[in-house]
C-alpha cells in the first residue's frame, strides 16, 4: 500500500501562485509514475501534470508554461508549482502515485483561484 499526504492548496487571487506537495509512504518503491489531476465541479477528472519513468514529464495544454512538476526521489515527494493562476483553475487537485502499474489516489485538496 502506498500512503499520500497532499498539502498547499488554498484560495487565491487571480494571477497568484501556490505550490501543492504529495508526499508517499508506506511501500514507495517501484513507483512508475507521480503527478496531478483536478476535478472542478461538474466535470471530470482531468490529468495536469504526470511524470512517469518512461513517458517523462506530461502537461495539459492548459498548463503548460504556467505550472511545472518536479519530484524529489529521496523524499518520495511530488511538486506542483502553480504561477499565473486563473479562476478556471479552481478545482479539487488530486496527486496520483502509479507503483507496479497500481494506481493510488491523495484525498484531494482544494484550489479556488478568484477573480
Amino acid at each position: 500500500q502506498v500512503q499520500l499526504v497532499e498539502s498547499g492548496g488554498g484560495l487565491v487571487q487571480s494571477g497568484g501562485s501556490l505550490r501543492l506537495s504529495c508526499a508517499a509512504s508506506g511501500s514507495p518503491f517501484n513507483i512508475n509514475a507521480m503527478g496531478w489531476y483536478r476535478q472542478a465541479p461538474g466535470k471530470e477528472r482531468e490529468l495536469v501534470a504526470l511524470i512517469s519513468s518512461g513517458s517523462g514529464i506530461t502537461y495539459a495544454n492548459s498548463a503548460k508554461g504556467r505550472f511545472t512538476i518536479s519530484r524529489d526521489f529521496a523524499k518520495n515527494t511530488v511538486y506542483l508549482q502553480m504561477n499565473s493562476l486563473k479562476p478556471e483553475d479552481t478545482a479539487v487537485y488530486y496527486c496520483k502515485v502509479v507503483r507496479s502499474d497500481n494506481p493510488y489516489w491523495g484525498q484531494g485538496t482544494q484550489v479556488t483561484v478568484s477573480s
